[in-house]
């Protein structure tokens, strides 16, 4: 034995010891012929460290256990009139999952029911698509995490406030038709002292904080009188928007 493998705690029985667990776990991955690593042939040290490293690997493959968790989900397929709406459990492994309810929504769609119908864009809470109703909250998907707590399920259902294209995925046109009848754009009477732009001043800017944050998600979800009459008022989201122009002078 060498000085290095002396001192690095390599002893003959630590030696055997790889060498059993190196036969019973990567046997497969090296050289049959010459029962090591072709490309330490050289280092023999080197070589007890990968053996040891691919053991240690496998080891912790083995101890780390599944985590599943129960979605459940709204589902409901226009092409079947005749099936009411139902609630499917999903059971996910959240240790091969992101961290948000998307990710989940994700996993499921790719990996275990490909008829799932959502919505879904940037993943950053920018553009609003993955709107949707959480746990009894109204929230964007890819921004909400998941409740890691496996005793009860997540509950997962549309936008209550509106009307169900299918599964997860609701109509929006009365929404964006309120958006547009506020003519959200700029309007002016008089062109730019100049000719060539309007500045806007610090002052000026700050009064947009907290209005232009909005971005359309339609989670709304703080006033009854648009859940009842969505037709004649044009709701949170709309006004707010209003006011952002008309403050933007």
């Amino acid at each position: 034995m060498c000085k290095t493998e002396q001192a690095m705690g390599f002893g003959s029985s630590s030696k055997r010891w790889l060498s059993e667990g190196y036969k019973k776990v990567v046997s497969g991955l090296v050289n049959p012929k010459h029962k090591r690593f072709a490309i330490l042939e050289d280092h023999p040290v080197g070589r007890d460290h990968a053996q040891a490293a691919v053991e240690s690997q496998q080891n912790l493959k083995d101890n780390i256990k599944a985590i599943k968790k129960e979605f459940k989900i709204y589902r409901w397929n226009p092409d079947l009139p005749s099936q009411k709406p139902f609630l499917k459990s999903y059971f996910i492994d959240l240790t091969t999952c992101g961290p948000m309810v998307l990710d989940a929504l994700q996993k499921i769609k790719a990996e275990d029911d490909s008829s799932l119908s959502y919505r879904r864009s940037c993943r950053e809470g920018i553009c609003g698509s993955c709107a949707m109703n959480i746990d009894g909250t109204n929230t964007v998907a890819c921004l909400k995490p998941i409740d890691t707590n496996t005793s009860k399920a997540t509950y997962i259902t549309p936008l209550p406030h509106m009307y169900v294209i299918k599964d997860l995925v609701v109509d929006l046109t009365n929404f964006y038709q309120q958006y547009k009848s506020i003519e959200p754009w700029l309007k002016t009477k008089k062109p730019p002292p100049g000719g060539k732009e309007y500045l806007q001043t610090p002052s000026d800017r700050k009064k947009l904080d907290g209005l232009y944050e909005c971005i359309l998600c339609a989670c709304c979800s703080t006033c009854p009188s648009y859940w009842w009459n969505p037709e004649e008022f044009d709701g949170p989201a709309a006004l707010l928007h209003a006011h952002r122009w008309i403050s933007d002078r």
